[in-house]
């Protein structure tokens, strides 16, 4: 027997294991059965999709390149696991726990990760294209390059989250609470930040063609060379943030507010919803560009801008070294 196909052996063994005791649970009707299933060790490349890993405890294994396609991961703990590499496209990990965990060019695509607690997690070049992260806890987790087409992270908590050079087109983010976080030359076409809390949130350089900030939060937050072409700041607040080199071609800014906000160099000569008394408000210069008939003020005096400092991405957990021959143990407790 290969060591492969022993590994595989072992791993439907321990899945078997713990079909048998849902099974006892299910005879006893109502009366439930308590059930820990840990895994350990390596897996690098196994086929594992469609199992049922709910309230799995994976402690230190590598699943690298692992394939779970459609896996039930509910409840489980990733704890300084890796899933590096790993197909888990459709797969659930709503309330999951992932401290340390590395999902670094992962396949995430529709996965459900529902109320998951992510802190610090790597998900950096991960494919997260129409996941579901609503309601996640995900702070100072790091999802640089990863492409989050279509994603769901509605009410999600990515205070200190690095987003650099992201694909977050057409997502959803309304609600969410991301002071501090790092979304530079982040694509967020259309995408959606409707009452979001973004104070001193990096977005530079950013394309939010599209995006809708109405009631967001934005104080602080720095904007500048940004492309917000037809963008919505309806009654948005943008106290102190900085707009300076940024374009909106047909972005609204009715009712927001423009309070010491830095419109140096920014091309406002088509947007939409300004009014001369926000403007008295801001601070620009003569390179900016307004609307005929509206006119930006100087501000004078030394202005001062505190902000958050923003932690750089943490480094991916090493993956965890490959026990003397693989291992694979159910415990099953009561």
């Amino acid at each position: 027997m290969t060591t492969r196909s022993a590994r595989l052996l072992l791993a439907s063994a321990a899945f078997a294991a713990a079909a048998a005791v849902a099974g006892q649970a299910a005879a006893f009707g109502d009366k439930e059965i308590a059930r820990q299933t840990s895994f350990g060790g390596s897996c690098v490349k196994c086929e594992l999709s469609g199992r049922n890993l709910a309230g799995a405890r994976i402690v230190g294994a590598n699943f690298s390149g692992a394939a779970l396609v459609g896996a039930n991961l509910r409840e489980a703990k990733f704890q300084a696991s890796s899933f590096a590499g790993a197909d888990l496209s459709r797969a659930d990990l709503s309330d999951a726990g992932m401290s340390g965990a590395n999902f670094s060019g992962a396949n995430l695509s529709s996965a459900r990760l529902r109320s998951t607690e992510a802190r610090g997690v790597h998900f950096g070049s991960a494919n997260l294209t129409r996941a579901d992260l609503s309601d996640v806890e995900a702070t100072g987790a790091n999802f640089s390059r990863a492409v989050m087409t279509n994603a769901v992270l509605r009410a999600a908590e990515i205070r200190g989250g690095h987003f650099g050079s992201a694909n977050l087109t057409n997502a959803i983010l309304n609600d969410v609470e991301a002071a501090g976080a790092n979304f530079s030359r982040a694509v967020l076409r259309g995408a959606s930040f409707r009452a979001a809390s973004l104070k001193a949130t990096h977005l530079s350089k950013v394309d939010a063609t599209g995006a809708n900030f109405q009631d967001a939060d934005l104080v602080a937050a720095d904007l500048s060379g940004g492309r917000f072409d037809r963008a919505s700041f309806r009654a948005a607040e943008l106290k102190t943030a900085n707009l300076s080199g940024a374009t909106f071609d047909g972005a609204d800014f009715r009712d927001a507010g423009l309070r010491r906000t830095v419109i140096a160099g920014a091309d406002l000569s088509r947007a939409r919803g300004l009014t001369q008394d926000q403007l008295d408000d801001a601070c620009g210069d003569a390179r900016t560009k307004l609307p005929r008939g509206l006119v930006a003020k100087t501000c004078h005096g030394v202005r001062v801008i505190v902000r958050p400092r923003t932690p750089p991405p943490p480094d991916p957990p090493e993956p965890p070294a490959p026990p003397e021959a693989p291992r694979y143990f159910v415990a099953i407790g009561e």
